[in-house]
């Protein structure tokens, strides 16, 4: 009897032994819904082929890895996202933060930054400072690095719609710090894509803000070298209800819309690809959250190299930061919040990436307290230094449940890119409501489950006794004043400034804009004239016009 008939006897006599043993009351699927079988072996794997599908750290297809070595070289960058208050407020959790180990960091803006609005501004009202910091001039992002030399940290910042502005103001400011843009390191998330899919933050149009993004791949490729110009995030995809494949699937047909506008403006993929990285979302399934990870370097090495033809292996590698999950974050209990978040930090790792952010327990009421910060920091640290999981690459490859996983992961996301080339691409894709819909879709589902009491969401809808939410210190933002204090910034700018210059690189700006010229030169300028954030973006809003998305159905 050959090996192969001896496993199909064994599974036979466990499938029996396992029906008359039963199964207990649960519900059996991941955290996307997706069925999860009892159990997987060999037989589930009879085409698949180690070589083509796994490879080795480091090389085509990178299912196991971008690096050689991953983390036996080097340790993922421990980035916490953070931003509050006013800049001088953040500038001091930036240095305590680095003080207690961080080695990145990662700038969380307000609301009236990431629309584009100055401090000063009616829509700001209530809001400044509230989510994350407010910037509204050169001179603010100056306070906000004060003491922080840019040529040994590296930054990353989580803007999308004036991105060009605040990445013009980063470098302004490494020109003051004397550090040459060729040794910058850090990333500007900059993906618009996303924006109009889920997060909602824009000044113009879908196609407008294509060409800018597409502007700004074109300078970093000639100025800044080691910069990522793009964060590809499927990590508020996921925030707003999507499934663990649709934010794989969403993402990586983002990631290709953007490498195609590039290869259009007649820039070669090698010169960019190694400049794009990614941003994905780390929820409670540990399985599919690796999965999903390792499916992602599969697909895009694929495209990267037989799609668009990059020939450097460079260009073909998908790096990524991830964030643990802040929709899995409850009110309730929430001390039982690290306990998830050192899960998905735990996927992460497992997964491979390249930098992480835990968030903190106390972020379903409020920021977080510099207590709660330094116990998510420390959740990294732990990993890294004493659970082992950064000893060995790639552990659970091999692992016949993560390989059926992965190779469904890929499927599944190769079945939504043919849904949405069905639509005429991702920007119609867009306007017609699709990602939309099926992202409402998918939450409805998951809500559903809990509500139902089908899905144990633990202190939720389940072991709710001994709530304490009311026992845990909260960090208050007094927007008021974080309004008042940043209102007399922005007077502060145009004192300083010299108000020909400043409104002279305003008018060639809406030039540049009227004529199709890249637009990043002039926002430099304008930046180093101290034009205001609102006042760049109003240029914008003069010469496109401001988006409305039209209700979806």
């Amino acid at each position: 009897m050959s090996m192969n008939e001896d496993l199909e006897d064994a599974r036979q006599a466990w499938i029996e032994a396992y029906e008359e043993q039963g199964e207990r009351d649960g519900l059996f699927k991941t955290t996307s819904s997706k069925t999860v079988p009892p159990l997987r072996d060999p037989t589930d794997l009879e085409d698949w082929e180690p070589t083509q599908a796994l490879g080795v750290p480091g090389s085509y297809p990178f299912t196991r890895g971008v690096y050689e070595t991953m983390y036996r070289g080097r340790l993922w960058t421990m980035r916490q996202f953070a931003g509050f208050g006013t800049p001088q407020e953040t500038n001091e959790r930036y240095h305590y933060l680095l003080e207690n180990g961080q080695t990145g960091l990662s700038v969380a803006f307000d609301m009236p930054t990431l629309y584009g609005y100055d401090a000063d501004s009616d829509y700001a009202l209530g809001e400044v400072g509230k989510c994350g910091v407010n910037v509204s001039s050169l001179l603010d992002m100056e306070t906000l690095f004060e003491g922080i030399p840019l040529d040994k940290v590296s930054t990353s910042m989580t803007i999308n719609a004036p991105a060009p502005m605040l990445w013009a103001m980063y470098l302004a400011i490494a020109e003051k710090q004397g550090v040459p843009f060729e040794k910058l390191r850090g990333t500007i998330q900059n993906d618009m894509l996303k924006e109009f899919i889920a997060q909602k933050e824009w000044v113009m149009g879908p196609q407008k803000s294509m060409k800018v993004v597409t502007d700004t791949i074109e300078y970093a490729v000639k100025n800044t070298p080691k910069w990522n110009v793009l964060s590809i995030s499927g990590y508020h995809i996921r925030e707003a209800g999507s499934t663990a494949a649709q934010e794989l699937a969403f993402t990586l047909a983002n990631g290709m819309e953007y490498a195609r506008w590039a290869v259009d403006r007649g820039l070669d993929p090698d010169d960019f690809l190694p400049r794009f990285s990614f941003f994905f979302n780390s929820h409670n399934d540990l399985f599919e959250e690796i999965a999903k990870f390792r499916a992602a370097r599969r697909i895009w090495s694929d495209f990267t190299r037989n799609e668009l033809g990059a020939e450097n292996e460079r260009s073909w590698l998908l790096k990524f930061h991830t964030q643990t999950a802040g929709c899995s974050l409850t009110a309730q209990q929430p001390l039982n919040n690290i306990v998830r978040t050192t899960i998905q930090a735990l996927a992460a790792v497992l997964g491979g990436t390249q930098s992480l952010h835990t968030n903190s327990y106390d972020e379903a009421l409020a920021l977080p307290t510099e207590k709660a910060a330094r116990i998510a920091l420390r959740t990294q640290q732990v990993l890294a230094h004493e659970s082992g999981v950064a000893n060995t690459i790639d552990p659970l490859g091999g692992s016949y449940y993560v390989e059926w996983l992965t190779d469904e992961m890929e499927n599944e996301a190769r079945s939504y890119f043919d849904e949405i080339n069905d639509q005429g691409g991702v920007l119609p894709a867009i306007q017609n409501g699709y990602f939309q819909r099926e992202i409402a879709n998918a939450s409805h589902t998951f809500q559903k489950e809990i509500d139902e009491g089908d899905r144990i969401i633990v202190g939720v809808n389940d072991f709710t006794s001994g709530n304490d939410e009311d026992e845990i210190e909260i960090l208050h933002i007094d927007a008021e004043n974080a309004q008042e204090r940043q209102t007399r910034r922005i007077e502060q700018a145009k004192d300083i400034r010299d108000e020909k210059r400043t409104q002279d690189a305003l008018h060639a700006f809406e030039a540049a804009c009227k004529d199709g010229d890249n637009e990043m030169p002039y926002i430099l300028e304008c930046v180093k004239a101290y034009a205001t954030l609102g006042e760049m973006c109003d240029v914008w809003r003069r010469v496109y016009g401001e988006y409305r998305e039209d209700a979806i159905i």
